[in-house]
Formats: C-alpha cells, sequence, structure tokens
C-alpha cells in the first residue's frame, strides 16, 4: 500500500503534535499537588504516565509511518 503525500503529511503532523502536547502535559501533571505526597508518585501521577507514555509511542509509530509513506510516495511518482 502506498500512501499519498497528504495522508503521509498529516501522520508526520500527528506524530509532531505527539512530542509537542504530551511532554508538555506530563510537566503539569508533574508540577500538580496530586501526583507526589511523601516523595512517593501516587496512583494519579501513574495513571496520567503511562497515559503519556502510550501516546508518545502512538504518535512516534504514526510519525514513522508518516516518514515512510512520503519516501514511498516518492519513489512510485518516480516510477
Amino acid at each position: 500500500m502506498v500512501l499519498s503525500r497528504r495522508a503521509s503529511a498529516f501522520l508526520i503532523a500527528v506524530g509532531l503534535w505527539s512530542w509537542v502536547i504530551w511532554p508538555t502535559f506530563l510537566r503539569n501533571i508533574w508540577a500538580d499537588e496530586r501526583s507526589f505526597a511523601g516523595g512517593t508518585a501516587q496512583p494519579f501521577f501513574l495513571v496520567h504516565l503511562v497515559l503519556v507514555v502510550v501516546s508518545l509511542a502512538i504518535g512516534t509509530a504514526l510519525g514513522v509511518l508518516g516518514v515512510r509513506g512520503w519516501r514511498g510516495a516518492r519513489g512510485a511518482r518516480a516510477a
């Protein structure tokens, strides 16, 4: 399957967006008073940490697919 350049650009944008938004979200959760008690991470923080890690993994995968699709579309046009 060959992705169009438009679809590939969208996937790249989603991947980049994930890497802009989720680290900011994690910094905000880290600073929240509900995240730590007595120096120990609370379930509130741990749940959000898992959410951030999974979202970054998905964003990375989509970005990689977008880059591969972009390169594949360029090769398909040349052929």
